[in-house]
């Protein structure tokens, strides 16, 4: 689609929107999110999501197709358009790589592998999670006003659609991460118990406290589930007579 009109733009967003607002697993989501925003170029085109965590920057998805190496050298050198439109929260593009002078290892790289033009603009999921969504394409000039304006469009929804998709993913895992632990015993489901009494909170956030106890004195949950027990018991106890 060289010429992306309003209600083409909105049934991208649509699309984009019906893939996501029920998943929560972020590895998931972002595939379906490379997958939509590939289709909106016309002609041969690859998508992939960057995402800068605590290890650095990732590749947090790909389209098929798309050489790993292409992607890994702008980690590597911290150039190229995915790291700039990372680096300014800006919209970077490229629509004919062999005349553009930017980034010229990577360049070379891109053009070897048969991409001729490239777009890229900033994505916000969390404060622990920010990157880009890079759009490449085989054809140069593929890159019309409304292509631009789709992806910037598709990034903003999708993070604010990925922010929730991650929170999702918290919440079932804390509530999986629950289930187990008080599957493993009486006293650690007595020690959520007290917790909840302790600070009237619910049994997630009880196991959350316990958790993060339990990994400040690299201890086993269960450890300081007893240790917790225990010294409410002893509160509790009558003196010795």
């Amino acid at each position: 689609m060289t010429d992306l009109h309003t209600v083409e733009i909105a049934a991208v967003l649509r699309q984009l929107t019906a893939r996501l607002i029920a998943s929560d697993d972020l590895d998931e989501a972002l595939e379906d999110l490379v997958e939509t925003a590939a289709d909106v170029v016309e002609g041969a085109s690859w998508c992939a999501v960057t995402l800068v965590r605590a290890g650095g920057p990732s590749t947090a998805a790909a389209s098929a197709g798309l050489p790993e190496a292409l992607l890994d050298s702008q980690y590597d050198s911290g150039t190229g358009p995915s790291m700039e439109a990372i680096r300014t929260r800006d919209l970077i593009l490229s629509d004919d790589l062999s005349a553009d002078v930017r980034w010229p290892r990577w360049r070379a790289r891109a053009l070897s592998a048969g991409v001729n033009a490239v777009l890229a603009v900033p994505v916000d999921i969390d404060e622990h999670a920010i990157g880009a969504l890079t759009v490449y394409a085989a054809d140069p000039r593929r890159f019309t006003t409304d292509v631009g304006l789709t992806a910037m469009l598709v990034a903003e929804h999708a993070g604010l659609l990925l922010s929730a998709v991650l929170d999702r993913g918290r919440r079932a895992g804390v509530h999986a991460e629950l289930a187990e632990a008080l599957a493993d015993g009486e006293t650690v489901n007595r020690a959520v118990g007290i917790m909840m009494v302790q600070r009237a909170c619910s049994a997630e956030t009880a196991l959350e406290v316990l958790r993060s106890t339990a990994q400040r004195l690299d201890l086993p949950l269960t450890a300081v589930a007893e240790r917790l027990v225990q010294t409410v018991e002893r509160r509790v106890s009558p003196p010795p007579s």
